[in-house]
């Protein structure tokens, strides 16, 4: 790896892990790194492990450009960056970055801004992250992804309606944080950690979840998964699958009920093991999707950090 003077570095900083890629002078990525030093575990030290993570390219010049995205910029990050309203254009996020306080002189860290969301009813809806991956979606596909519905599954679900390249509306499902916390405690974790936590989701349960999540209460739902298990007519092996169905489908049939899957394929940003549960729920009840690679999009969004700042 040769780096130089003209490189950048790229930050996903999450709560738990943090992913940082290394670009060259031309875009091309370099390197990547990939760790469990979220802003949790970097608590009181972010320019510690900010360091420590730069010296793992010793060639690096020491004024190249960092970028960081996500939790790092939040209330528990590194220096708490303000929501920039969703109505601002998303290719214009780049010109939005804030410089890190007290940075050592010559280093130029810069930290991005969540997006804020306002209904039209007051409703109100945050993210810190995804809004790249969404820059990164327009970069890659042009003007044609300007307008039409995402989602970005993950341990909280984004479901965004895009509308000339800005975020016309913004909803938050906790679909992946509740899947956990149900498998770790409470009525349904003793059937849910019947099978493996890395095991392939059984395609019937998961597919029964999907659709009896179209009868109502997602709570009386899941109780259901309950139901199936002391009964009988569900092997408890198959319950974690059938939860997860419950959940996922919970979100599509919420889109289909708001009227926001109409128009063209629901574009998936995703990790692979959970863009495929959400592509297998739009097929079973007739929808359209087209997925998109999470690490494409994030490296086409900082391309575009890249470029702004060159």
């Amino acid at each position: 790896m040769t780096a130089s003077a003209s490189s950048f570095i790229g930050i996903d900083w999450g709560t738990t892990h943090r992913r940082a890629s290394l670009l060259g002078a031309s875009g091309e990525q370099l390197a990547q790194r990939h760790d469990a030093k979220g802003a949790l575990a970097s608590a009181g030290r972010f320019g510690a492990a900010l360091d420590e993570l730069l010296a793992a390219w010793p060639a690096l010049a020491a004024d190249t450009p960092v970028v960081m995205a996500g939790m790092v910029g939040s209330a528990l990050g590194w220096q708490e960056v303000p929501y920039l309203d969703a109505a601002e254009p998303l290719r214009e996020l780049p010109a939005h970055t804030v410089p890190v306080q007290g940075a050592p002189a010559g280093r130029h860290w810069r930290l991005v801004p969540g997006l804020r969301w306002r209904g039209e009813r007051g409703q109100v809806d945050v993210m810190r992250g995804e809004e790249t991956q969404l820059l990164g979606a327009l970069q890659l596909l042009g003007p044609k992804a300007d307008d039409g519905c995402y989602v970005l599954p993950g341990t909280h679900s984004k479901w965004v309606q895009l509308q000339g390249g800005r975020i016309r509306s913004l909803r938050t499902c906790m679909s992946g944080e509740l899947f956990a916390l149900l498998r770790q405690q409470g009525t349904l974790s003793a059937a849910m950690q019947a099978a493996p936590a890395d095991a392939e989701p059984d395609p019937q349960a998961f597919a029964n979840g999907v659709a009896d999540a179209a009868d109502g209460v997602l709570s009386h739902t899941l109780f259901g998964a309950r139901a199936r298990v002391v009964t009988g007519t569900m092997p408890a092996a198959a319950a974690a699958a059938y939860v997860s169905g419950l959940l996922i489908g919970a979100e599509w049939h919420d889109q289909a009920r708001l009227g926001a899957l109409a128009g063209g394929p629901v574009r998936v940003i995703g990790e692979p093991a959970l863009a495929v549960l959400h592509e297998r729920a739009a097929a079973q009840l007739g929808h359209a999707t087209e997925t998109l690679s999470a690490k494409a999009v994030q490296l086409a969004a900082w391309q575009a950090f890249q470029a702004h700042i060159g």
